[in-house]
């Protein structure tokens, strides 16, 4: 496994800098913003080839989510994720993290009614889904659709509905984003989960069960970092968290050496 990260305030604007940077800390690989990659996919390219830091996948970037309720919207996230998708190909990453929606809606909160049914949600995605998979087919890429929790997302929330969605459209393209946080919250157990959908899972986003870096929360990480390890997962390990102390790049530092002892 590859421990990597993304974007912070505090690493360098310039590209080759920034993964330089990146490097310099303890990371293996590091994940872009879609938008930034491309519009810049030959200055990505040539930090690459400097740092050595290679650029695994893209998150966020696009102009609409899969499943937006707007079709305007949803029509434009699906083809900038196209464009992402062509992008990562040619900076030799493998694919695009990809939820069903953040912050449309949510049942935890009034009117708790959705403005569209769950019938309407699944049709959503499975049409943006089956656009995407021609894309990454011909550019040899994967969409990584990752589930959110119930307090960010309705549609997505587990596991098991991100395979569900998976096994209902036939995707061969299609893998799940297993992010530590979200699971904190919906999973009744991490490992467990992990096991059951060992052969849908392609990519890894880790943050602590209050969202901040890892080595400051309860999740057990020896636990779940050697369940990944049983189950063969041995791609990127994506620190998502926030940064949560008066120094923030000491305490990021000590999230590194922290996840390192496990991977």
């Amino acid at each position: 496994m590859l421990l990597g990260t993304q974007d912070k305030d505090f690493f360098p604007s310039d590209l080759t800098e920034k993964l330089k940077f990146v490097k310099s800390m303890g990371f293996e690989c590091f994940e872009i913003d879609g938008k930034l990659l491309v519009e810049n996919v030959e200055k990505v390219k040539a930090a690459v080839r400097e740092s050595g830091v290679p650029v695994c996948t893209a998150c966020n970037g696009y102009r609409g989510w899969i499943g937006d309720f707007i079709e305007e919207r949803r029509v434009n996230g699906v083809e900038d994720l196209k464009e992402i998708l062509k992008a990562i190909k040619e900076v030799r990453g493998t694919g695009v993290v990809v939820p069903a929606a953040w912050g449309m809606f949510t049942f935890r909160l009034p009117p708790h009614v959705s403005p569209r049914s769950h019938e309407g949600d699944v049709k959503a995605i499975l049409a943006s889904l089956e656009e995407l998979e021609k894309t990454a087919g011909e550019t040899d890429t994967l969409i990584y659709l990752e589930p959110l929790n119930r307090y960010q997302d309705h549609m997505l929330n587990t596991l098991e509905d991100a395979a569900e969605i998976i096994r209902m459209g036939g995707f061969k393209r299609v893998k799940i984003t297993a992010d530590f946080y979200h699971m904190a919250i919906e999973e009744d157990d991490i490992s467990e989960s992990l096991k059951k959908y060992r052969d849908y899972i392609g990519h890894i986003h880790i943050a602590e069960n209050h969202r901040y870096q890892p080595g400051t929360g309860s999740i057990d990480w020896a636990r779940h970092i050697n369940t990944l390890k049983e189950i063969g997962y041995d791609g990127p390990v994506i620190n998502e968290g926030r940064i949560r102390g008066e120094d923030p790049l000491a305490v990021y530092q000590d999230s590194v050496t922290f996840m390192k002892q496990f991977l």
